[in-house]
């Protein structure tokens, strides 16, 4: 094992791109930590729809999961977002954009599964826009009399006859949050889509759909169209708890040195014992003050991100970047706290850029919940009640005015229930024995009901506090009780 340079091509081959679409397929199938999500995902089911904040990993799973049909020569598809701009946008009544979005996707899934055949012509392509039409008994019913006219290459001639035996296609569409406003006609074409691939797998057998979908337009769509009840029982939460994120960072390190880590295995193994495979990137204990003080590594990262691998990739690579510049072979206490701001400052303007079409005024309600002076002097200055957070909201909107895109009243509850929904609040709770038991909007959506008070308090991500309090940073290492080992 070689002295580490953490050079740009360095930090990506060990903690990965931010994005599944940059990172080369062998190096992610390498590392990949599939979870039982990934199981539950690719069954074969007529419909699964993978809900997940961003970050997550959903795009990563769809990656990978296609690979291992391909492997299989089976037929997936992939359905990105420029391929149905079009679709389900007419101001026509909801049962006309269900059919529109029949018609659309039965179209595009057979041009694309025929042009993987290398049998598709404009004869052909014209009929797949016929309504009703049976799309797998279709295609299985053309191919004969389209290969008489063409030659195949035997890579596709093995596509088409496995076809032929399963009559199988997998449809997997990713990304469907892209250019999302969480407006009425947002959530409706939304809706109208989940309700047209229901019927056509009902009405296709060997037809299988993989939608991925962010949590906050999921739940969007569900508490707004009554009619999304009959899909809810083919939704699979993607949820990481720490200890699964810290697996899937020591995998990564150990297959960036070459080796092959059973990660059942890894699971199965506390983290204290794990530690030591950051001890070849890391330094072992965080040399911080107040709670930091001599704190194993790993609980430091641990508490910073919000259960998203991303977060973590942003994180070790922001400051692997700072070794790189201070010409160290591993990553220090000093690297990490140098970088702290500008991560927290990223985290905030993530979530901005992510929900500022849902709430056009979201960094003023975001920078609002920075504590005042007299909060800065408690030990708990970013830990609400319930009633203490409603007046710090109300205190804000006095002096500003907030307004939901689709409409949605904005209420202290409505926006308190907003902050939780994006993970800039996560609900907390001290236990019986004295530990801290968090809760995120996934794990519990209704915590925060407008109706029901369930006895949480609410805490201001780790993640956003420097950002808040960049004029006070110190604070924060005396005042933030770290992540448990979950």
């Amino acid at each position: 094992m070689g002295t580490l340079e953490f050079n740009d091509e360095t930090i990506q081959a060990l903690f990965g791109f931010e994005d599944a679409e940059s990172e080369p397929i062998e190096r992610l199938r390498e590392y990949y930590f599939k979870k039982d999500t990934f199981t539950r995902v690719t069954a074969d089911l007529p419909v699964r729809i993978l809900v997940g904040h961003k970050g997550t990993g959903k795009s990563a799973l769809f990656k990978v999961a296609i690979a291992e049909e391909k492997e299989r020569n089976n037929l997936p598809v992939l359905i990105k977002p420029d391929d149905i701009a079009d679709l389900g946008k007419s101001n026509e009544n909801f049962l006309l954009k269900i059919r529109q979005w029949k018609i659309g996707l039965t179209r595009i899934i057979g041009s694309k599964v025929l042009n993987e055949f290398g049998l598709y012509t404009d004869s052909i392509g014209s009929k797949l826009g016929q309504f009703g039409i049976k799309l797998v008994t279709f295609i299985t019913e053309s191919i004969p009399k389209l290969k008489e006219n063409i030659v195949l290459e035997p890579s596709q001639e093995k596509i088409v006859e496995n076809f032929l035996k399963t009559k199988k296609i997998i449809v997997y569409i990713d990304d469907l949050d892209r250019g999302w406003e969480g407006k009425k006609d947002d959530i409706n074409r939304i809706s109208a889509l989940l309700n047209a691939i229901r019927d056509i797998a009902n009405d296709n057998p060997g037809l299988s759909f993989k939608v991925s979908l962010r949590s906050d337009v999921y739940y969007l769509v569900r508490t707004s169209d009554e009619s999304t009840d009959k899909i809810e029982g083919s939704v699979v939460w993607f949820k990481w708890t720490n200890h699964e994120i810290f697996v899937l960072l020591i995998k990564r390190i150990m297959t960036f040195w070459g080796e092959t880590p059973d990660e059942h295995i890894l699971l199965e193994t506390p983290q204290k014992h794990l530690s030591f495979h950051l001890e070849k990137i890391f330094e072992a204990k965080f040399q911080g003050k107040g709670r930091w003080e001599n704190v194993p590594i790993h609980r430091i990262l641990m508490s910073l991100i919000r259960k998203r691998p991303r977060d973590l990739v942003k994180l070790c690579s922001l400051a692997a970047q700072q070794a790189y510049a201070s010409n160290s072979s591993i990553i220090k206490t000093c690297h990490l706290q140098s970088i702290f701001e500008e991560y927290s400052q990223g985290r905030i303007q993530d979530t901005i850029n992510e929900y500022k079409t849902e709430l056009p005024q979201i960094e003023k309600l975001i920078f609002g919940m920075k504590p005042t002076k007299k909060q800065r002097l408690t030990s708990d200055s970013y830990i609400y009640t319930t009633s203490e957070l409603q007046q710090k909201i109300q205190n804000i909107k006095q002096q500003n005015n907030f307004n939901f895109v689709n409409g949605k009243s904005t209420t202290p509850k409505d926006l308190a229930q907003f902050l939780f929904k994006i993970n800039f609040l996560t609900a907390r709770k001290v236990l019986e024995d004295g530990t801290i038991q968090r809760k995120y909007f996934e794990e519990n959506r209704y915590l925060s009901s407008t109706f029901v008070d369930f006895g949480y308090d609410w805490e201001v991500h780790p993640a956003f506090r420097w950002a808040l309090q960049p004029d006070n940073i110190e604070d924060i290492f005396y005042n933030l009780s770290l992540s448990s080992d979950d």
